[in-house]
């Protein structure tokens, strides 16, 4: 029986700005291992409209250049956030949003029928209007493979409450 993840680490998002210095650079974790298969890569496919044969047609993949279907990077990328979910809670958060990417790369593929995990470290922690924005330093392998499936640096924003919306208490 797959051993239970442990309890996400949890951080206010008052915490977050005056914890920034001694977050920096600091692992955050090791997601648990994750499957990738091949009816995830066929429904991502579908819904991107990438539907290249290195991602959908297993008997064309096997004389391909990885032997089998593989998962599209963009899909690796996306699972990020459900790694970090699963080792860090903010609370105190109204919304909060992938705010974007920098210097994404996907050195190894990922093939069907693999399993998946994420490393995480904090990166730089900045106040935004209205909120905090954090840089997280992502690594993803695959099992087995000595190179990472990607690489990136992923901002999220946590807000303390949601842009535009009528403050609290107003009637509004």
């Amino acid at each position: 029986m797959a051993e239970p993840a442990p309890a996400p680490k949890s951080v206010d998002i008052g915490e977050l700005k005056s914890l920034a210095g001694a977050l920096a650079g600091q692992p955050l974790g090791v997601s648990s291992w994750r499957e990738v298969t091949q009816d995830m890569v066929t429904s991502f496919a579908k819904a991107t409209g990438d539907e290249q044969w290195i991602h959908v047609d297993p008997e064309r993949a096997r004389n391909g250049p990885f032997g089998r279907t593989v998962a599209h990077g963009f899909m690796t990328l996306g699972m990020f956030t459900g790694m970090l979910y699963e080792l860090l809670e903010v609370t105190g958060a109204a919304l909060i949003l992938n705010y974007g990417a920098n210097k994404v790369r996907f050195p190894a593929p990922v093939p069907a029928g693999s399993r998946v995990r994420g490393s995480i470290a904090f990166g730089t922690v900045e106040e935004v209007p209205g909120g905090v924005q954090v840089e997280f330093r992502a690594t993803v392998e695959a099992e087995g493979n000595p190179k990472p499936a990607c690489a990136a640096e992923i901002l999220f924003r946590y807000y303390r409450e949601v842009p535009g919306a009528p403050a609290r208490g107003t009637g509004a």
